[in-house]
């Protein structure tokens, strides 16, 4: 239990769980709310905490996001797709790319993650349009993040996982962790096709701030 206003693992003055195998880390945005947590959640079983029913029953949560599961996959379990579509590499944050995310819903932009990539971007068009991509966000202890995100009218046709394919490569190839957060189903087959282990999991919570007082 940590307090950490500047933590990635949750929106800000959010409070993040993240479970992985029997450890788990949870970050708070302030001092009380780590010491509400801290108390609160002491006696519950590790593999609840990101339970979304557990831990409403348990702390005074206005919203939540997930939960999400956490992949993993090695160098020695990637399973690399063959691109049936030529896969082109742009810089991150290229405007073709922020097209395709400014086309899709604020849900889906938001759940790629595509605007915060630090790798370059591998993406597959139809004519001069790019309507699937992947890459990753560099974060701490050598993890890579992976973002992925296919225009609803292209989905279902395997995209995904070659733009995907391609940004794995290239963190393992940097020596970094591939890591993929997904929460539907079709991103959770997605991983699993390129060999990603379902290891962890994760919930982001906000705490009713009145109610986070009177526990205070």
């Amino acid at each position: 239990m940590v307090t950490s206003p500047a933590s990635q693992m949750a929106p800000p003055s959010w409070a993040g769980i993240v479970v992985l195998g029997e450890s788990a880390i949870v970050t708070a945005p302030t001092d009380r709310a780590a010491q509400v947590l801290r108390r609160l959640l002491a006696g519950m079983p590790t593999s609840s905490l990101t339970s979304s029913e557990a831990v409403r029953a348990v702390l005074p949560v206005n919203e939540v996001l997930g939960p999400a599961v956490l992949g993993y996959v090695s160098r020695d379990g990637f399973r690399p797709v063959p691109a049936s579509r030529s896969v082109e590499r742009l810089a991150p944050g290229h405007q073709d790319l922020m097209a395709l995310v400014k086309s899709v819903s604020p849900e889906d932009a938001g759940e790629s993650g595509m605007d915060e990539i630090t790798s370059a971007a591998f993406v597959v068009r139809k004519g001069a349009d790019v309507v699937a991509a992947a890459g990753f966000q560099a974060w701490p202890a050598a993890a890579a993040h992976l973002c992925v995100l296919t225009a609803p009218g292209e989905r279902g046709r395997g995209l995904a996982r070659q733009v995907a394919s391609a940004a794995v490569a290239q963190a393992l190839a940097d020596g970094l962790l591939p890591q993929w957060r997904a929460r539907p189903m079709a991103s959770r087959n997605v991983a699993r096709a390129l060999g990603f282990r379902e290891l962890g999991s994760q919930l982001s919570i906000r705490l009713d701030q009145e109610e986070l007082r009177l526990e205070g």
